[in-house]
């Protein structure tokens, strides 16, 4: 039985979507005839089926019957159900054909599951039809179990016979010329052969997730047949702005739930319940981070509070292109590098998402989830995206000893991170505090453009007004107390990492008395008792490097102002060598 949605009264859709139109430009062209259809393919999509009533499909049936028609020979694939066809009468045709040449076959065997099998008997049926001028089009579903990712050499013997046959139709000039088209359906491109991928004769063509015009339309059904549940002042235009990232499939399992539940969606629930589904959709390899915070929670820092308060600007007023593709990020540990970002994203107003570890022992899933994610983060536009510890979680080009997944996934992202479509769309936010390590390739212009640095407050009311800002972002109550005095006193040289760690440790001294405010007291004992991590090598290195990324002089701490930049380099080497780096 068909997956299927039929929708009435719904706006015309004119045109195919644009990844339909391009499978047809392609088709009609008769240069090719191996296909991968990639992406969002689980989804419904959407067409008109009557006047005035619209129905949504999967992509077997769309296939079939909105870009072919339903005519001449359409034949389905799958490992679990063998050989299948769009309609009884093709199929009879198939039996028929084929008893008639092989009458001693059982049915069984040509309609198997097995490709060995029904591969063989397609091909010969496809050549029999060739001469009546029919048109054909085999669509094999879950193509990476037919020809998986992976060295040829690896493959077994059933593997092996499906590579070569696929490969071998997609440049048969009898296949060309008779038209008969294959049609390969898999979500991730890193889960199929790379040989196939990557062969000239192969059109890949990706389905994205749905716009919100889509979206829209799709809930405008919903709505319309009563099954979507609304809070006061929803509308269905107001849910498809704010559920980028979702599916039609994941907005039909929204509003059942909603609908099942009693609970109209509110503007929370949706939150919630995307934040949930995207999280899920990508495999637990993307992270939402709550942006509770702006600008105005950042103490000092002022040139780099600055770029981003403009930045703030272009974005509100709708300037994408002098936006940056992405920052860089740098400073010594402790200097709230992560906390600055997620109050941009606070400022801006837009989700942000941290990336995950996507790498995996098994080859091809590390390329398929970081496939995976970026789709996502396509959908999800606009969007922030932070990667911590950048210069470990990138890797490079060079790295070896895991058959070239790193090179791949390396390459992978700095392509993604270079598309200029997305500038304003997607803001990459890379944070380390050893930019010397992150690779050039990913901070040149045209990726990671603006390179900001944070370093520890040095003046007396630097540390005064870190000190106030920290109060107010853990809901201190403190009393009897001038900040001033206790930082005169103790002469540390404190991170706001370290200094949050001192007020924490105060208030937890507080509540285990039963009080609910910090003395004066709590704080001289705390701030007494506390001894700062010490590696002083590992900091000035990160000082130093972080001084080296700097593209402005203001944000530059003045003792490291007027350093020589030929004695900087030289500094950096020494001080590596002391580590015992390269």
């Amino acid at each position: 039985m068909k997956e299927q949605l039929i929708v009435k009264n719904l706006p015309f859709i004119k045109i195919l979507p644009a990844w339909a139109q391009e499978l047809s430009y392609k088709y009609l062209s008769k240069t090719a005839n191996l296909y991968i259809v990639h992406g969002n393919i689980r989804d419904f999509l959407p067409h008109k089926m009557n006047e005035g009533e619209f129905i949504f499909v999967k992509i077997q049936e769309y296939v079939s019957e909105v870009l072919f028609g339903n005519r001449d020979i359409i034949v389905f694939w799958d490992r679990s159900s063998g050989v299948t066809f769009c309609t009884p009468e093709m199929r009879r045709d198939y039996l028929k054909a084929m008893l008639a040449e092989f009458p001693e076959t059982p049915e069984e065997d040509l309609l198997s599951s097995d490709p060995l099998k029904a591969f063989r008997f397609l091909e010969r049926y496809f050549l029999r039809n060739i001469p009546h001028k029919k048109r054909i089009v085999l669509i094999i579903d879950y193509a990476e179990t037919v020809v998986p990712s992976g060295e040829v050499s690896r493959l077994d013997d059933a593997d092996r016979y499906c590579f070569v046959t696929l490969n071998r139709w997609s440049h048969d000039p009898v296949f060309t010329q008779g038209d008969v088209s294959v049609i390969l359906l898999s979500e991730n491109l890193a889960d199929i052969s790379p040989r196939i991928v990557g062969s000239p004769t192969t059109v890949k063509v990706e389905i994205p997730i749905p716009d919100e015009t889509v979206r829209r339309s799709f809930l405008e059904f919903l709505e319309s047949k009563e099954t979507l549940l609304l809070d006061k002042g929803m509308e269905p235009s107001t849910v498809a702005a704010i559920t980028a990232g979702l599916n039609l499939v994941n907005l039909n399992r929204l509003a059942a739930e909603s609908w099942q539940e009693d609970r109209p969606i509110s503007m929370d629930y949706l939150k919630a319940r995307k934040r949930e589904i995207v999280e899920a959709e990508a495999g637990g390899l993307l992270e939402f981070l709550d942006t509770e915070h702006d600008l105005s929670f950042v103490s000092g820092h002022e040139f780099v509070k600055k770029r981003f308060k403009h930045a703030a600007r272009a974005l509100k007023q709708g300037r994408l292109d002098v936006l940056p593709m992405g920052y860089l990020i740098a400073g010594p540990v402790g200097t709230g590098k992560s906390f600055m970002v997620t109050a941009f994203a606070g400022e801006i107003g837009v989700p942000m998402v941290k990336f995950k570890n996507f790498r995996s022992k098994w080859q091809g899933t590390t390329e398929a989830n970081l496939e995976k994610v970026l789709s996502i983060l396509k959908a999800l536009a606009p969007v922030a995206v932070m990667i911590d510890e950048a210069d470990a979680f990138l890797g490079n080009r060079d790295q070896e000893g895991d058959s070239g997944t790193s090179n791949r996934v390396f390459a992978q992202l700095a392509s993604f991170m270079g598309d200029t479509t997305l500038r304003g769309r997607i803001i990459w936010f890379l944070i380390t505090c050893r930019p010397d390590l992150i690779p050039i390739d990913l901070k040149r212009q045209g990726r990671a453009e603006e390179h900001l640095a944070l370093f520890y407050p040095e003046s007396e009311a630097e540390k005064e007004a870190l000190f106030d800002t920290l109060v107010r972002k853990l809901d201190l109550s403190i009393r009897r107390f001038a900040p001033s005095e206790l930082l005169r006193k103790f002469k540390h040289e404190f991170s706001g990492a370290d200094l949050e760690a001192v007020l924490i440790r105060a208030k937890f001294k507080a509540a285990m008395e039963g009080r609910t405010f910090v003395t004066k007291e709590d704080l001289e004992e705390t701030m007494a008792d506390f001894v700062p991590p010490a590696y002083p090598h590992e900091i000035e290195l990160q000082n130093l490097v972080a001084v080296l990324e700097c593209t402005s002089k203001e944000m530059v701490p003045k003792r490291f102002q007027n350093l020589d930049r030929t004695r900087l380099v030289k500094d950096i080497g020494e001080l590596k060598a002391l580590l015992g780096e390269r």
